[in-house]
């Protein structure tokens, strides 16, 4: 508005508009202040799982973070002997394994330094006839022989020996021969001075036949 207009409107009897006058602030109060102060704490967020300052931490919070009860001298004592056991079967376990592949290993190196001794050594006869029976390994096995060599055998003269599933008849020397390298392998050795109920196959009258299924 120009001086000009506002002198004229003064002129007709119009006032000028007094401006409004704001309060005056006043100072915020001790309560106040810890109300805005408080607010603007809960503004801010603490981390998750820490206690407020001042605070102790509460019992579970302390479990959480592993520090529980101690474990006692019996606890411990209990897990030491489970250990202790534990560790004594596996022990005993690879010890058991370990014998069980070094008999079989020594088998393997019998069975084989037999073969070599009884190469060349059995008196199998393929035209022979009569069939000798004998117990071995809790079953009846049989071998064919000549009327001769079952005479010597009965007299103790021969024997048979077991290889690789074969029944080898050989002498009364070579049989003690394959005793001393592998003694399971004597399918067959006969007492000419055992009372005759002991080897009741021995008695060609007394033969098991041959069409006998066991």
């Amino acid at each position: 508005m120009s001086d000009t207009l506002r002198d004229q409107l003064l002129g007709l009897g119009f006032k000028a508009p007094t401006p409004e006058r704001k309060p005056p602030r006043k100072p915020a109060t001790g309560h106040q202040a810890s109300a805005k102060e408080g607010g603007s704490r809960a503004g801010q967020r603490r981390p998750e799982g820490k206690p407020a300052p001042g605070k102790p931490p509460a019992r579970g919070d302390a479990r959480a973070r592993g520090r529980g009860r101690p474990a006692s001298r019996e606890d411990i004592d209990l897990a030491k002997a489970y250990a202790i056991r534990a560790q004594k079967e596996k022990d005993e376990r690879i010890a058991a394994e370990k014998q069980k592949q070094e008999e079989a290993r020594l088998r393997r190196e019998a069975r084989a330094r037999l073969a070599t001794l009884l190469d060349g050594k059995a008196l199998n006869h393929a035209d022979a006839d009569i069939a000798r029976h004998f117990e071995y390994g809790g079953k009846i096995k049989r071998i064919y022989v000549t009327a001769e060599q079952l005479q010597a055998l009965n007299a103790g003269e021969l024997g048979v020996a077991q290889l690789n599933g074969r029944y080898l008849l050989v002498t009364a020397q070579v049989l003690a021969e394959a005793e001393a390298v592998f003694a399971p392998s004597v399918a067959l050795r006969v007492d000419p001075d055992a009372p005759a109920g002991d080897d009741p196959y021995a008695d060609p009258r007394y033969q098991v036949p041959d069409d006998l299924v066991w």
